[in-house]
């Protein structure tokens, strides 16, 4: 071997090893980034209740706020999509799953400050997950966002939605009677077109790290608390965006 092959054999190690460091340095740079935004001090105004706030709260009954999963609350990857070695992007953690016999790898991201929003509406509302996932994939997920708070307690799942068309539907009734005491919060209109005038809806989440959906609701999910009959509020919502359309 002469010792130009022995000099462009070192350089090329030189690089290889260099570019290795340089991609762990960035993946580790991306991982912490996303936790300073995820778990950023957020603000929102949660004083204690007023003497006639309390009052008013205690005339209403306490109502049922269903909440979607994926590109609601999180989004997942399957591992086949990703890179052979790791994810670009860190997840908030890993999930392995058997599907028909199979092992499976779901790299889930957590929307931004949903451990915030599901501390705050807790204290507002019963929450009940209700996703179209199988419930093998689901079930871990909910797991993880409760995180032993035992917050989401209620659990819906593909074998409680209804196929329509080629999209799943998800039938409110099934979780309360009592329509006037319940709505769902879903990026999917169609999941929840039955009830029309007991949902709200969010734009799809996949990975801005920047977005605020989750706390954009927070105002109306504080004032919606007090009303006798969530769709008198949610009904002229949808009609007020309809109009500006």
């Amino acid at each position: 071997m002469s010792m130009r092959t022995i000099i462009l054999m070192g350089v090329r190690m030189v690089f290889l090893v260099a570019s290795k460091l340089w991609e762990a340095v960035c993946y580790f740079i991306r991982k912490n980034t996303r936790k300073i935004i995820q778990y950023q001090t957020i603000r929102y105004s949660n004083a204690p209740l007023s003497p006639l706030s309390r009052h008013k709260l205690s005339l209403v009954k306490r109502k049922i706020m269903v909440l979607d999963l994926d590109e609601t609350l999180v989004h997942s990857q399957h591992a086949s999509l990703m890179r052979p070695n790791r994810p670009s992007i860190p997840p908030d953690f890993v999930l392995k799953v058997t599907i028909d016999s199979l092992p499976e790898r779901f790299y889930v991201y957590k929307r931004p400050h949903v451990d915030f929003f599901l501390n705050v509406v807790s204290r507002w509302y019963d929450l009940v997950i209700f996703t179209a996932s199988m419930e093998i994939y689901g079930s871990p997920v909910a797991e993880k966002l409760d995180n032993g708070r035992g917050i989401l307690r209620r659990r819906y799942y593909r074998q409680h939605c209804t196929l329509d068309s080629g999209s799943y539907t998800k039938d409110l009734s099934a979780v309360s009677s009592d329509l006037s005491s319940i709505f769902i919060v879903d990026n999917s209109p169609g999941a929840y077109k039955l009830y029309p005038d007991n949902g709200i809806p969010i734009k799809s989440w996949l990975s801005d790290p920047t977005d605020i959906g989750l706390l954009n609701l927070l105002p109306i999910l504080d004032a919606m608390r007090f009303t006798s009959d969530v769709r008198s509020v949610l009904r002229r919502n949808v009609l007020q965006a309809a109009h500006r359309t």
